[in-house]
């Protein structure tokens, strides 16, 4: 079946998009103006008129400027292309799926239909899976269905109709809260966002709002140009001036008219933004955008507006009415906390119990802060501070087999879980 990807459209030849650069509004008005500059030097030439080459000069710097700037165009576009197809290899989506017994953490895009994937709160949905279990799992469908109340899913079939029924669970859309597994049945652009997306593809992209004043200001530029070089034409012709040295006349003002210095100006500005948005780690895929982004005067971001690695560390403990500073150090050398307390060994347990993360297989000899994890960051750092300060978790969840789980959320906010022997513990979870 290939990759389980979304096919990106077919790509615009790399000749293509230098033409683009070369063919603007205001590019076109300048190779008209530089064709004329050449037909007045020609003109002249067939006159026998061999003193003055300022027409053949001012067509070549008009081509120059237009060929200097599209290539400044150009090199931005394809600079930034690259970045931006290079992060889609630097984080690749990430897919947790149980293949003969194990459960392992693969690229998503490496999921075949048949696979047996497990999704939970805060997971994008990596394939069009069908659910055979649930606990109390709901999905944000508002990007396929347009439904912007979150929908529960569970293994009962409830619709004839894939996309009504509670079964199914669909590529692109994400696990609000609870835990779910389900069977891979599409992938790729089989799935019902694929085939959305294939439709999508060839919908034209809007001008920006650049594009569209300089669109303006070139028909206006123009406008007046032609008439008022008719103007003067006419007016030469019923003067009595020869028809090539009117024509002449006529070309010389419709090159007058033409700006010459504003694609300069307008590329250079723009060129000069993307370089100090870029050294603010802010890629610029096209020199318009610019303006379109200087143009915004509301950005809206989470409630902090900082960038974090979702990495979180237990630093404060608290039970027997104290607060206790944990060791926060990678190689736990820091001041330990005292662990004699009956209450400590009941949380400990807790801790290691009621955390649905765990660790990838194969990392015995790699450092406890070092290996990689399966589960969100704040079960994650849980369950590195438990194999610390405990032991080894495997082991404590040998002893005590799960016989049944509530998952966290932030509803209940509590994750009880259910071991076969010994006492029932209860994991508490605090927004």
């Amino acid at each position: 079946d290939g990759p389980n990807e979304l096919r990106p459209p077919r790509g615009t030849p790399e000749c293509v998009k230098f033409g683009r650069q070369l063919a603007g509004g205001l590019q076109c008005l300048m190779w008209v103006a530089a064709a004329i500059c050449l037909i007045a030097y020609g003109v002249q030439e067939g006159e026998g008129d061999r003193g003055s080459s300022d027409n053949l000069y001012l067509a070549i710097a008009l081509i120059a400027v237009v060929v200097v700037t599209g290539c400044f165009g150009y090199y931005q576009e394809f600079k930034s292309t690259n970045i931006i197809a290079s992060f889609k290899n630097l984080v690749p989506q990430q897919a947790t799926v149980i293949r003969e017994g194990d459960k392992l953490q693969i690229n998503a895009n490496e999921l075949v239909v048949g696979d047996l994937v497990e999704i939970k709160g805060g997971d994008r949905v990596p394939a069009d899976i069908r659910i055979i279990s649930a606990q109390g799992c709901k999905v944000d469908n508002s990007s396929l269905t347009g439904e912007s109340e979150p929908q529960t899913r569970s293994p009962e079939c409830t619709h004839d109709s894939p996309l009504e029924t509670r079964n199914i669970a669909f590529f692109s859309t994400m696990c609000l809260e609870g835990t779910a597994m389900g069977l891979v049945i599409n992938t790729g652009d089989r799935t019902i966002i694929g085939r959305i997306a294939s439709l999508a593809s060839g919908v034209e992209n809007e001008k920006t709002p650049i594009a569209i004043e300089i669109e303006h200001f070139v028909d206006i530029i123009a406008g007046l140009a032609i008439f008022f070089g008719a103007t003067f034409f006419v007016v030469a012709m019923v003067i009595g001036y020869p028809f090539l040295r009117a024509m002449v006349f006529f070309m010389a003002i419709v090159v007058a008219y033409v700006p010459e210095g504003l694609l300069a100006t307008v590329t250079v500005c723009l060129s000069l933004t993307a370089k100090r948005l870029a050294r603010k780690n802010c890629v610029v895929k096209n020199l318009e955008a610019v303006e379109t982004l200087g143009s915004t005067s509301v950005i809206c971001s989470d409630k902090t507006g900082t960038l974090t690695q979702n990495r979180m560390t237990v630093a404060h403990l608290w039970f027997d009415n104290q607060i206790h500073t944990a060791d926060t150090t990678e190689d736990q050398s820091g001041q330990s906390f005292d662990q004699s307390s009956e209450t400590w060994t009941m949380l400990s347990r807790v801790v290691t119990l009621c955390n649905r993360a765990q660790f990838k297989p194969g990392q015995d000899n790699v450092p406890v802060a070092k290996r990689e994890v399966i589960g969100d960051a704040s079960e994650t750092a849980l369950l590195k501070f438990a194999e610390v300060t405990v032991g080894s978790v495997s082991e404590a969840r040998g002893r005590f087999p799960k016989v049944a789980e509530l998952p966290f959320n932030s509803t209940n906010k509590m994750g009880p879980r259910c071991p076969g022997r010994g006492p029932r513990y209860l994991g508490w979870g605090q927004d």
